[in-house]
Parts: C-alpha cells; sequence; structure tokens
C-alpha cells in the first residue's frame, strides 16, 4: 500500500513538473515590465479614454473575466501581481504599500497615461484607496467591488480571526497540493466548475488563464503572505480616510458565501456582520459615493454578476464627462 502512494505521489509530482515546463514554454498573453529586479504581467485591451485599472482580490487573477466587458468602454489596463499568473516572484512584503509601488512604476514603464479608474475588488479595494491617496492627480474614480475597511478588519472578532487562520491554513496546504500536482489533477476533473458553478459561464480563455496560476505553488504563497501582512496593510490604507469629492461605487453583495452546506461550519453570520459594519465606513469615503446592492451575489461579484461592475464603471464615467 504505502509503494503504491509513494509511485502515485512520484507521479502526480512528475505530472506537474512537464506541465509546468510545457506552460512555461509559451509565451505570456500581454507584456512583462521590470519593476525593479522582477517583472509584472500586463495585458492591455480596448482604445482610447478613460483608461480602467482593475486591482484584484486576495488570490487576485479575475481581471482576466472582466477585460473583454470593460474593454467596450475604453482602454483596460489589468495586471498579475507579483507571484500571481505570469509575473514573477518578489521577496519585498506584499503590503498595500508595497503593491501600489510596483503598480504606479508599472503603469508609468508601460506609458499607461493617467487619469485612471480604479476597480478594487476586495483586498484590491485596500490597493486602489492608497494609490488614490498617494496620486491624487491621476485618479479620477473608484469602483469598489465588496471592499475592505481597515477598522473592522484590524477589529475582528476572536471567531474571525479564527477564520482567517483557518484559510491562511488552506493556502499552506494548497501550496503543498499544487507542488506535488494535486491541484492540477482538481483542475483536470472539474472541481474548481463543481465548487464554483457560475465558472462555467466564464470564456474558457479567461477560465485557463485563472486556473494557470491557481495550479503553482507560488500563487499560494502569495496568497499566504499577502493575507500574514493584511494587517499592517490595513493600519497603511488607513491615511485614506477621505476622498474628497472622488466619484466612488461601492457594490456591496448580498452575503460573504452563498448559505449552503458547507456554509453552516464557518461563522457567515459574524462574517456578513463584518460586511456590513465596513460597507458603511466605505460609505463616507468621499462626499460623492454611491453603494449598490448585487442582490444575487456572493463576495465574488466578478463572477455572479459581472454586469454589475460593467454598470459601475459606466458610472463613474458619467461623473467625469467634463474631465475624459
Amino acid at each position: 500500500m504505502l509503494l503504491i502512494q509513494v509511485l502515485l505521489l512520484v507521479a502526480t509530482t512528475l505530472y506537474q513538473a512537464i506541465a509546468l515546463m510545457l506552460e512555461d514554454k509559451q509565451p505570456p498573453p500581454g507584456q512583462m515590465i521590470d519593476v525593479g529586479g522582477y517583472r509584472l504581467h500586463l495585458c492591455v485591451k480596448g482604445e482610447a479614454k478613460p483608461t480602467i485599472v482593475v486591482e484584484t482580490s486576495l488570490g487576485g487573477v479575475e481581471g482576466y473575466f472582466l477585460i473583454d466587458k470593460l474593454a467596450l468602454l475604453g482602454q483596460v489596463c489589468i495586471y498579475d501581481r507579483a507571484g500571481y499568473g505570469w509575473s514573477d516572484y518578489s521577496l519585498h512584503p506584499r503590503t498595500s504599500h508595497q503593491i501600489v509601488k510596483e503598480l504606479d512604476i508599472l503603469l508609468t514603464k508601460a506609458r499607461i497615461e493617467p487619469p485612471y479608474i480604479f476597480v478594487g475588488d476586495s483586498y484590491g479595494s485596500y490597493n486602489v484607496r492608497l494609490y488614490a491617496h498617494l496620486f491624487p492627480e491621476k485618479v479620477v474614480g473608484i469602483v469598489l467591488t465588496d471592499g475592505l475597511h481597515e477598522t473592522g478588519m484590524l477589529k475582528m472578532s476572536m471567531v474571525l480571526q479564527a477564520l482567517l487562520l483557518f484559510f491562511l491554513s488552506g493556502f499552506v496546504m494548497s501550496t503543498i497540493g499544487s507542488t506535488i500536482g494535486i491541484v492540477r489533477l482538481l483542475k483536470v476533473c472539474g472541481v474548481f466548475e463543481l465548487i464554483k458553478p457560475q465558472l462555467r459561464q466564464c470564456p474558457p480563455d479567461s477560465l485557463a488563464k485563472v486556473k494557470r496560476s491557481f495550479c503553482r505553488p507560488k500563487h499560494w504563497i502569495t496568497m499566504s503572505r499577502e493575507i500574514v501582512n493584511l494587517d499592517t496593510s490595513s493600519r497603511q490604507v488607513s491615511k485614506t480616510k477621505h476622498l474628497g469629492t472622488m466619484p466612488i461605487v461601492s457594490i456591496k453583495s448580498s452575503s460573504f458565501f452563498k448559505p449552503s452546506f458547507w456554509t453552516l461550519f464557518i461563522p457567515l453570520q459574524g462574517a456578513n456582520q463584518l460586511r456590513d459594519k465596513m460597507h458603511r465606513k466605505l460609505g463616507k469615503l468621499s462626499t460623492n459615493c454611491l453603494q449598490v446592492d448585487a442582490s444575487k451575489s456572493s463576495h465574488f461579484v466578478w463572477v455572479d454578476q459581472p454586469e454589475i461592475i460593467v454598470d459601475a464603471v459606466k458610472t463613474v464615467i458619467a461623473k467625469n464627462q467634463n474631465i475624459l
């Protein structure tokens, strides 16, 4: 029995190594840009103003699902944060301040001219707020998709802190699983779509890009590093208490997770209460802030109701017609 287990482990690990080698021979879909000794992957689609920049969530590669829809509105930039997708791994701390620094270097070197409209999803909401605070002359509007707020994140109950540790342990286990090829086997067996059936509605090419990242150990290591540094990022973004009259659309999901059998084992009610408190705080970030309810969506609005994100960007564009 032990011999069979060892042989299976060797086979899956070898399968993963060969798959990585074959994938790495294929050129990335976008351009690779050096931001200080390591490269970030940038995809640009669409033309003319406005320039829409997507800053994704923890594990952020969902921008690939949005790029085609948003490109109908203007020039869209999506990028893989260091450690995700095609981007190189970085030894710098995975905090919002470091991410914003890298993003500004990326946009500058790629000659992506401002003004920018940012779409910040979940953890990405921290980064776009901090960017708007540090470079206010470059940003004319923000869409927050089920965003976070630092006061709530820094004062989480012990139960919710335990939930974060549970997620972190899952990321660590997934690092091991992706190293030995288990995550790739789950991908081949369609487990991603089994967990999130709405993924079946996504364009196959975009879905393939997302799955490619999740099959790599560096993806899960980076997720772990971002969640470990979450309190640091919360303190960094706390200086962005108010963004003046900047147009902001804050999208709120109906529930952090859609109720199901497995959510019986997590503090879903507490997570939703925290989310409600954070959204009240987000509504005060600007005197020109609009909250939109994604009534049929979980925290993953980009796959449950992506049209709401597109409509929110349209709203921000309309508020900037005199500038763009």
